[in-house]
């Protein structure tokens, strides 16, 4: 195991340098001069050219890469020309809000997806097998930022139901303990702030889900029905054992692997993949603060939020490859 784990940290910080180096030649791409946006529109080509030169844009791009990378590894990635603190800060910030939204949308998907997959499974051919299998195409195929717009327009502008947008109702502020709102409602033990938290998390939750949701429901039956042809659950079924106790005992226990290792790396994925969500429901986390930060051109706080998110994607990828191996030892083996 402890080879394993070696070779995929050599794998993963492989990984993780050519992130960097993506990250640094798509902000360079990208319009606009670094030194315009600090000095102003008013200012005279002799200022804007000793910028140039105190910040080092004027050198190479390698060269400039190589102080980038040297002082990111002494978790330095620049100052934020917005909010003028370290850009490591605000993305540090802005994270516990788009963590508490990943893990919302994990929850709901896998407490979801996994029963309707085994239902749909034990049910094959049955209509409601047939709804399961369609709806899920749905899910997969259907545009985030539509069905956020549909729900918010049904749910909330049109019944009043939920909320809007944001985290709390103006002047109700939990006290910010992890950042998470719901977690520091919870913490509160105020009933009024964990009634109001969790019905502004319910519609960003249920948007972000669809997909992992769909996806998670679609695995799930299609390893049920793989593991329910091995020998061992004939004979199971064989010895007289009730269904319930088969499908718990032996074919669940089968079809967890690829069901956990799909689970797990949504969580990457939903972390990644939540910046039309929060922009949606004006959620003030990460993805919402990349995306004002590239149409302010904050390079510092672009390239500081891109290598957070590479970081905690491969870790996340780091422990869904541990627990494979722990839950199959051959893995680890070969």
């Amino acid at each position: 195991m402890g080879s394993y784990v070696a070779a995929r940290l050599i794998q993963l910080l492989f990984v993780l340098i050519g992130v960097s180096v993506v990250v640094f030649v798509t902000m360079h791409l990208l319009p606009g001069d670094v030194a315009q946006l600090l000095l102003g529109d008013h200012a005279t080509n002799e200022q804007l050219q000793r910028l140039r030169e105190q910040l080092g844009l004027d050198q190479p791009v390698w060269v400039q890469y190589g102080r980038f990378m040297r002082e990111a590894l002494r978790g330095d990635l620049g100052v934020s020309v917005q909010s003028n603190r370290p850009a490591l800060d605000d993305v540090v910030t802005a994270f516990p809000v788009t963590l508490q939204l990943a893990l919302a949308s994990l929850l709901l998907a896998s407490l979801c997806g996994v029963p309707v997959g085994v239902l749909a499974a034990v049910r094959q051919g049955s209509r409601f097998d047939a709804v399961v299998m369609t709806l899920t195409l749905f899910g997969v195929s259907m545009p985030i930022f539509w069905l956020g717009l549909m729900l918010l327009v049904m749910f909330a502008a049109g019944l009043g139901w939920l909320p809007v947008g944001g985290l709390m109702p103006v002047g109700l502020d939990p006290p910010r303990l992890t950042g998470m709102s719901v977690v520091d409602s919870l913490l509160s033990g105020n009933a009024t702030m964990i009634g109001a938290s969790v019905r502004h998390m319910l519609l960003p939750a249920v948007t972000l889900a669809s997909v992992p949701l769909a996806l998670i429901a679609r695995i799930t039956r299609a390893e049920v029905l793989s593991a329910a042809t091995a020998d061992h659950v004939r004979t199971a079924r064989a010895k007289g054992l009730a269904d319930s106790r088969v499908i718990l005992r032996h074919i669940l226990r089968n079809a967890a692997i690829p069901i956990v290792t799909v689970i797990g790396l949504q969580l990457g994925l939903l972390l990644s993949g939540a910046v039309l969500t929060e922009t949606i429901y004006s959620l003030p986390g990460l993805g919402r603060l990349m995306v004002d930060s590239i149409l302010s051109r904050d390079y510092s706080v672009v390239q500081a939020g891109a290598l957070f998110i590479a970081v905690v994607f491969v870790l996340v990828n780091l422990a869904v490859d541990i627990l494979y191996a722990a839950l199959d030892p051959r893995i680890s083996r070969s």
